[in-house]
């Protein structure tokens, strides 16, 4: 392709939370030549992309929000999609974000020169970007999973999933949602009051906690909006809570039989019918899969015009679905509520490293996608990533880990710019770091438990969840000092071996 070189000396990929705390973070660290480059039309990641009925964050938002511009409401503790949207907009505005950002670019592949020692990134159109590093932003949860099932070409009716919301779709028949997780306890309540008919597929229920009001009292109101820092005190005050009440359920801590109680408890009083308390009853231990805080979907699904079907489904046919107990039930509409393909990390984009390495054979090679913090893979020099392998919270508020990550890729580059070479992860920090993960995951819940959780392969390989606190993840990266967790790459320098680590 012929036109005008461009290049940069950062490229961050995604615009979502990821790509703009890291490009907060280098403004703050003086780097201004950087793009950040966004396949959507405009910033915010999963929450453009999301867009069904009811959905909102089920953190509060004093603490989902960037820690060098935080949300600040004296109103609304869970704010919905279209505000959370528009903050992180405003954020861009007010940060001086926008000149960095070019929208509607998706990269396709990037590739290593070991002779120029930089990356080139190749977007959908064929235009090379060049770069001396590349900050990869993706996020987890934006690629939609959407279940195999046979029939699907012959239902006559609207079909899609909850991250492709049919905006155009008339939502008064009958509804099927397929999927029981958090985009479906959200949307469902909704749904229910529109719809002549809402049938609920479910593979396996969830644990429910009760949530916080969505709005906070007078009181509450008050003080946040006439005493100092009252806000900085609340986000601290859930970022502490979350660390020492919730994160220690995901390793059948303390506070996983209260938490089990309080859950039990919530279904009792939501749903007095035993049937179908029964089925919305969790055979897994709390934790094993992500937690719920809800307090309309129970009561949604009590409704006489809404059904639980906790049966497989075998087929989809002309006029709805049909499971394996031979019941055929009627849709004019099907949401898939049914995930993400979260566990593909780079799905769809070939990153090629030092000597030629493709980075989903080595991972392939290795059994597990695997990252140094969920930031840096060996043999890719200044190549980083913000959500990567084994770096998602289920407990606490992701947005936080992303600042760890960013700050920390921010200390690696300004490494590499002393020594005028890329850095790359040594062979010995990234076993130090793996020895630690793998006896952390251990401990968890997760590595022997039944629940299926998006985090976790069939072969029960856990790829996505980090097994400890947030503060664990803050200290531990902390001591993983750059000048001794990474090296400089010589043009010369050959790929490294691909064990099976």
């Amino acid at each position: 392709m012929t036109g005008p070189m461009i290049k940069h000396e950062v490229v961050i990929v995604g615009a979502g939370f990821g790509g703009l705390t890291t490009a907060a973070e280098l403004k703050h660290a003086g780097v201004q030549d950087f793009l950040i480059l966004e396949s959507g039309p405009d910033v915010g990641g999963v929450w453009r992309e999301n867009t069904y009925p009811g959905c909102s964050c089920d953190v509060p938002a004093h603490l989902y929000s960037f820690a060098f511009d935080p949300y600040r409401d004296a109103h609304v503790r869970y704010p919905g999609q279209q505000a959370i949207l528009s903050y992180m907009r405003e954020v861009a505005d007010r940060n001086g974000l926008r000149p960095h950002l070019r929208c509607d670019t998706a990269v396709v592949a990037a590739d290593y020169s070991d002779t120029d020692r930089t990356w080139t990134l190749i977007t959908t159109t064929g235009e090379l970007i060049h770069t001396d590093a590349v900050v990869w932003a993706l996020g987890q949860l934006h690629r939609p999973m959407i279940p195999q099932l046979r029939g699907a070409q012959t239902f006559s009716g609207r079909a899609f999933h909850s991250a492709r919301w049919d905006h155009t779709a008339d939502l008064s028949g009958q509804i099927a949602v397929v999927g029981t997780g958090s985009s479906a306890a959200q949307m469902i309540p909704e749904l229910a009051r529109v719809a002549a008919g809402v049938t609920v597929y479910q593979r396996s229920p969830s644990w429910v906690l009760p949530k916080p009001a969505a709005s906070f009292g007078p009181s509450s109101r008050w003080a946040l909006t006439h005493v100092p820092g009252l806000h900085t005190l609340y986000r601290a005050g859930i970022y502490h809570c979350a660390d020492t009440v919730l994160a220690p359920i995901m390793r059948a801590g303390w506070s996983a039989r209260p938490a089990e109680l309080l859950a039990r408890a919530h279904l009792r009083r939501q749903v007095r019918d035993r049937k179908l308390r029964a089925e919305l009853t969790p055979d897994y231990r709390i934790g094993e899969k992500r937690i719920l805080l809800d307090n309309g979907y129970f009561p949604a699904l009590t409704q006489p015009h809404v059904e639980l079907v906790t049966d497989r489904i075998e087929r989809l046919t002309p006029d709805g679905i049909r499971t394996v107990d031979g019941t055929e039930r009627r849709a004019d509409v099907i949401v898939w509520a049914t995930g993400f393909r979260a566990r593909e990390f780079f799905a769809g984009v070939q990153i090629t490293g030092r000597g030629g390495v493709d980075l989903h054979d080595q991972w392939r090679r290795q059994g597990r996608p695997s990252a140094f913090y969920g930031l840096a893979v060996r043999g890719f020099p200044n190549l980083y990533m913000i959500a990567g392998p084994s770096s998602f919270t289920p407990s606490n508020s992701n947005p936080t880990v992303k600042k760890h990550q960013a700050r920390y890729i921010v200390r690696c580059l300004a490494l590499s710019a002393r020594s005028g070479a890329p850095m790359e992860v040594t062979e010995r920090a990234m076993a130090s770091y793996l020895d630690r993960l793998d006896r952390a995951l251990a401990q968890t819940v997760w590595c022997d438990g039944v629940a299926t959780a998006w985090w976790k392969r069939a072969d029960g390989t856990i790829t996505n969840a980090w097994p400890g606190t947030v503060r664990e993840f803050e200290h531990a990266i902390a001591d993983s000092d750059p000048d001794e967790s990474f090296a400089s790459v010589a043009s010369t320098a050959r790929a490294p071996a691909i064990g099976n680590r």
